[in-house]
C-alpha cells in the first residue's frame, strides 16, 4: 500500500471505534426486529384464525383507552415485547373487528394475508415516489397495478389512473378537474360564486364535502331527486340545469353514482351522460364499493355509460381484499387534471422523459406512498378467478338473505338487492328497528349499521368479507329474529 492509504489521522483513529461501535448496534437492531418481527406475524395469523370469535364491535367505553395510556412519552426505550403486551392488553379491546366475518355495517374492508406483506415491504422501503426519480418503483409498479385494474373492472383502455387514500380525495379531485375544464382562470383568481355541481340525493357525503373543500359553496351543490329505487332522475337533473342556466349560473360538473351507499343502486349513467354531454359538464362516477362487482362478465352492465365520463373513482379497500387505504382515481383527461395541480418549484424539477410519470403532478398530495404494491400482492395471489368465486358467493347470499326477509311476516325489505347489500326493516316503529340493532350489535355475535329510506329508519346488511360463510349470514338472520321475538 501507499503511504497515502496507510496513514490515519488523530480523527481517523477515534472514528474507526466509532464506527465499529454503530454498525454492532444497527444489527443489534436488526436482530431485535427480526425476532419481534416473527412473533408479530405469528400473532397476526393467530388473530387471523380467531377473529371470528371475538366480539364484533369494541366493547370499551369512550375514554378508556385514553385514561389506560401514560400521559407522557417514556425517556427511555422500551423493549417490543412490552409494546406488544401493551398492544394486546391495552389496544385490543378498543379495536372495532373489521376482518370479522359477521361484520355487516358500512361496506366491507378486508385485511388479506397478501396485502399485509405487501404493506409491510412498503413500510420497510419507506419510499416517497414525489416523483420518478424518487422511487421508479412506485411510479411504474402503480401504473401497472391499476392497468390490470382498469381491465378488470371494465374502465375503458387508455384512462390514467392513479392511486389517492379514499374516494373523498378522489372525488374532491374530480371536483378540481370539472372546474380546471370549465373555468381554467380558478386556478389563479380563485373559485367563482356561480359554478353549480350536480349530484343524487343518494349520493355519498364525501361529494358535498369536496365540493366545500374547494370552494364551490353549500349553496351551489344541487341534491337531484331520486326515483322509487334510489336512482338518480336524468330528466330531473336535464331540468335543474336548464333552471340554473336561465337563472345566470354555471353549471361545471354532475356526479353519477354506480352503487349508492345506502342501497348500492346504479344511476342511469347513459342518460345523466346525455345530460352531461348537451351542456359541457365534467361528469364523474363514484363507482367506490359497486365498481368491484363489475368484474363479473354477469354484471359488467352496471358500468354502462362509464366510457363517456371524465373520471371514475374504485376504493380496492371496499370489495377487493386490499386493506385500506387504497382508492383507484381515473380519467380519460389527465391533461386536466396534470394542468390542475401541476406545481414544479426548482428544488423539485427533474429531467423530461416521456415514460416518467412524476405523480406530484396529479394531484394535492407530495407525497406517494407504494400503495400499490399491496393491490399487486393481492391481484397476483387470489387472481381474477378466486376474486370472481368470492363476488359471486356475496351476491348469491345477499339475495338468499334477501328472500328470507320477503318471506318474513314481520320484516320487510325496503329497496332493491342488485349486490351485496340488502336494506330492510321490522314491521314497526323506528324505535323498534333502533331497539333491534342495538341488541344484535351488543351481542358482540354481529355488527350491522342502519340508514333512513324514504324517511323511516332502515337496518341494513352488507356482506362483503373474505372469511364470511353462509353459515354466517344465517346466523346473523337468526339473532335479528330473535331480536324481533323480544320486542
Amino acid at each position: 500500500m501507499s503511504k497515502t492509504t496507510d496513514s490515519t489521522g488523530p480523527n481517523d483513529t477515534a472514528a474507526a471505534p466509532q464506527a465499529a461501535q454503530q454498525k454492532t448496534d444497527w444489527q443489534a437492531y436488526v436482530e431485535d426486529f427480526r425476532r419481534a418481527g416473527h412473533e408479530t406475524v405469528d400473532w397476526i395469523a393467530e388473530y387471523l384464525t380467531n377473529v371470528s370469535e371475538m366480539p364484533v364491535l369494541a366493547r370499551t367505553k369512550p375514554g378508556d383507552l385514553l385514561d389506560a395510556l401514560p400521559k407522557s412519552a417514556p425517556e427511555k426505550g422500551e423493549t417490543f415485547d412490552t409494546i406488544l403486551r401493551d398492544f394486546d392488553r391495552l389496544v385490543m379491546p378498543a379495536v372495532t373487528q373489521w376482518n370479522h366475518p359477521r361484520f355487516f355495517a358500512y361496506f366491507a374492508c378486508t385485511g388479506s394475508t397478501p396485502a399485509i406483506l405487501g404493506e409491510m415491504l412498503a413500510a420497510a422501503l419507506n419510499t416517497n415516489g414525489l416523483h420518478w426519480k424518487t422511487s421508479p418503483a412506485v411510479a411504474e409498479l402503480e401504473q401497472r397495478a391499476l392497468d390490470w385494474l382498469r381491465q378488470w373492472i371494465g374502465v375503458p383502455e387508455g384512462w390514467f389512473g392513479i392511486v389517492y387514500d379514499t374516494a373523498s380525495t378522489s372525488s374532491m379531485h374530480a371536483v378540481v378537474c370539472a372546474r380546471e375544464l370549465i373555468d381554467p382562470e380558478a386556478r389563479t383568481a380563485g373559485s367563482r360564486n356561480d359554478m353549480v355541481l350536480y349530484t343524487s340525493d343518494q349520493s355519498h357525503m364525501s361529494i358535498e364535502k369536496g365540493a366545500i373543500a374547494v370552494g364551490v359553496g353549500q349553496k351551489n351543490i344541487r341534491k337531484v331527486p331520486s326515483d322509487k329505487e334510489f336512482r338518480m332522475r336524468a330528466d330531473a337533473l336535464a331540468k335543474m340545469v336548464e333552471e340554473d342556466k336561465r337563472a345566470g349560473k354555471r353549471p361545471f360538473c354532475v356526479v353519477a353514482t354506480v352503487g349508492t351507499t345506502s342501497t348500492t343502486s346504479i344511476d342511469p349513467v347513459p342518460q345523466i351522460a346525455d345530460v352531461a354531454e348537451k351542456h359541457g359538464l365534467w361528469l364523474h362516477v363514484d363507482a367506490a364499493y359497486a365498481g368491484a362487482a363489475a368484474i363479473l362478465p354477469e354484471q359488467r352492465h352496471i358500468m354502462a355509460g362509464v366510457e363517456r365520463a371524465h373520471s371514475l373513482v374504485f376504493n380496492a379497500h371496499k370489495w377487493l381484499l386490499t386493506p385500506i387505504d387504497l382508492s383507484a382515481f381515473y380519467t380519460r383527461r389527465p391533461d386536466i387534471l396534470r394542468r390542475a395541480f401541476s406545481l414544479t418549484p426548482d428544488y423539485l424539477k427533474t429531467q423530461d422523459d416521456p415514460r416518467a410519470h412524476n405523480l406530484m403532478d396529479y394531484g394535492v398530495p407530495l407525497g406517494h406512498r407504494f400503495r400499490a404494491l399491496k393491490l399487486w400482492f393481492v391481484m397476483r395471489y387470489f387472481g381474477r378467478e378466486r376474486i370472481e368465486a368470492m363476488l359471486r358467493s356475496h351476491i348469491q347470499w345477499a339475495q338468499d338473505f334477501a328472500a328470507l326477509v320477503d318471506a318474513h311476516p314481520k320484516f320487510e325489505r325496503v329497496a332493491p338487492a342488485p349486490l351485496s347489500v340488502v336494506c330492510f326493516r321490522y314491521k314497526g316503529s323506528d324505535d323498534e328497528n333502533r331497539a333491534i340493532l342495538e341488541q344484535v350489535n351488543a351481542s358482540g355475535r354481529m355488527f350491522i349499521a342502519s340508514t333512513v329510506l324514504n324517511g323511516k329508519v332502515t337496518l341494513r346488511l352488507a356482506i362483503g368479507q373474505l372469511e364470511t360463510s353462509w353459515r354466517d349470514v344465517q346466523e346473523a338472520w337468526e339473532l335479528l329474529q330473535k331480536a324481533a321475538d323480544k320486542l
